[in-house]
């Protein structure tokens, strides 16, 4: 992180970062939240039937959308600009930008090796 970023404090507990940075990373993560829900809606909307491969990668989307938003609505709160608080937010949203990434790719490889899995009839 910028030392420039961080409040002087007394310990780690009364460290703050500066708002002009939490709100640079607010902006960041509102982008990539409205780029997962889009993907998401689009995805969900494509016409054909579900496989259980689907049902997993849709599985760690929403679980990483689901912490993706926690993270944003953390960093809304104005206890965030405690560091401690902040750098938590931050590893929820890393955490979920992984599983969302994650949810992707297998998503991506499972229609490349033409593996349907179990068609779920609706």
């Amino acid at each position: 992180m910028a030392k420039d970023a961080v409040g002087p404090g007394g310990s780690d507990a009364d460290k703050r970062i500066d708002s002009t940075f939490r709100n640079g990373s607010i902006t960041a993560i509102g982008v990539v939240v409205g780029f997962s829900l889009g993907f998401l809606s689009r995805w969900s909307a494509l016409p054909g039937e579900w496989s259980a491969t689907d049902l997993i990668s849709v599985a760690l989307i929403t679980v990483g959308l689901g912490l993706q938003v926690k993270s944003l609505a953390d960093l809304l709160l104005v206890t965030s600009l405690e560091l401690k608080r902040y750098n938590r937010s931050i590893r929820y949203f890393l955490t979920g930008l992984t599983l969302v990434a994650l949810g992707v790719i297998f998503a991506v490889f499972a229609d490349l090796m033409g593996y349907d899995g179990i068609v779920l009839q609706g």
